[in-house]
């Protein structure tokens, strides 16, 4: 990734990865890639904000040492310890053996369990608390801890004289700078909140409160593009997010788990007879969509319809999957409509609700569509029943 320049005295020298296929190892991200992202504060003190993951390791190094022209860092800020952002840590540390790490006592606590105990004498560890500065000559940093955004060690820094907020994994998105420059930030900034991030929801909510009070120019994310306008619409929708809020409250989601078709077949049907009514309806085939997308468009939707197969007298394993991994990200404040299928004793409507059961604030609607194989008039008036619950709010 080519330097680019932010400021005057601040350099963006992350590194982009158009190979990895799966982020952390789950997420499909080709062929969009990830950045990797780290900047470097030139004044009379020098601050390098993050380093990169391993695989970026001799380009970031690179990239560190053009920006430098010779002088060494005095600091390297450490607002987030996962390996995709510290996993170059001890290379640059190295390098540069009088360069100070700076972080919050969690921080620390970290850099042994990666690195050893001894990775580091105490006196090159420069320990920050909630709202402390670091002076680098005209530019000063302010530190906000951020714990569990997503992780109990990541801190915020904001450097006050240019009005920059070094934002750790908040504000970051899929896609590596190059191949994603002109797309739009939401898309993939919403799938990598609602997956990576979304179920520290009350944690974003305290970040941003902190953060309400400063006068922000720039958001600089460790992933993704740097934000210089619309902040407020970025603000909004992290608001919007981390309050487990749609942004389509009238959208309905059709999510179906067909085994030979049928149950995907009257899915069909369901979305015809809803889009008769004029609601706006999406569809989503859990045994063919990645599961990162198909939970972020439940997130979008304000109503969401499962419709799925009994299998062994149990859940399809697709839907079961997408089920689990809704009430590991706080899945909540939704109208939940449910349809069934089974040539011989039907169980998913049941199963469903008690999977649902476990997650907080959904509205499950009264009328339980149940197939026997195909669509039949006793389903028919059932799916009628469910249509006029749905488009009744």
């Amino acid at each position: 990734m080519t330097i680019q320049t932010v400021t005057d005295a601040i350099r963006y020298v992350g590194v982009d990865d158009n190979t990895l296929a799966l982020f952390e190892n789950q997420y499909p991200v080709q062929p969009m890639g990830v950045s990797y992202n780290s900047y470097v504060i030139l004044d009379e003190k020098i601050a390098v904000m993050d380093s990169v993951d391993a695989r970026a390791a001799e380009e970031w190094l690179s990239n560190v040492a053009r920006v430098l022209e010779g002088r060494s860092p005095d600091y390297l800020v450490v607002t987030h310890m996962e390996p995709d952002h510290s996993g170059s840590l001890m290379r640059l540390a190295q390098k540069y053996p009088e360069m100070k790490i700076v972080g919050n006592a969690k921080t620390f606590t970290m850099i042994k369990q990666f690195f050893g105990t001894g990775a580091f004498s105490e006196d090159r560890l420069l320990e920050v608390g909630e709202r402390d500065t670091l002076s680098l000559g005209l530019h000063r940093l302010r530190f906000l801890l951020a714990p569990m955004v997503h992780w109990p060690e990541v801190m915020a820094a904001y450097e006050e004289e240019e009005k920059i907020l070094f934002s750790a994994d908040a504000f970051g998105r899929f896609g590596s700078l190059e191949r994603t420059a002109r797309a739009p930030w939401a898309p993939q900034a919403r799938r990598y909140y609602y997956n990576i991030v979304g179920k520290y929801g009350a944690q974003v909510q305290a970040l941003l409160k902190k953060i309400s009070a400063l006068e922000i120019k720039t958001i600089c994310p460790l992933h993704g593009p740097m934000l210089t306008e619309d902040l407020g619409e970025y603000l909004r929708l992290y608001d919007l997010w981390s309050q487990w809020k749609p942004e389509k409250p009238e959208g309905i989601l059709i999510a179906h788990a067909s085994i030979h078709g049928n149950t995907a077949y009257a899915s069909e049907a369901l979305k015809s007879k809803l889009e008769g009514k004029g609601a706006q309806v999406t569809m989503c085939d859990l045994t063919a969509t990645d599961l990162s997308y198909a939970v972020t468009s439940a997130f979008y939707c304000g109503k969401l319809v499962l419709a799925c197969s009994t299998y062994d007298g149990g859940l399809f394993p697709p839907m079961k999957a997408f089920l689990d991994h809704l009430q590991t990200k706080g899945f909540r404040n939704r109208r939940i409509g449910l349809m069934e299928n089974g040539s011989w004793a039907p169980a998913a409507a049941r199963l469903m609700r008690a999977e649902l059961e476990k997650m907080k604030e959904l509205r499950l609607c009264e009328t339980d569509v149940s197939l026997r194989g195909a669509l039949n008039q006793t389903s028919e008036a059932q799916m009628d029943a469910l249509v006029a619950e749905l488009c009744a709010e």
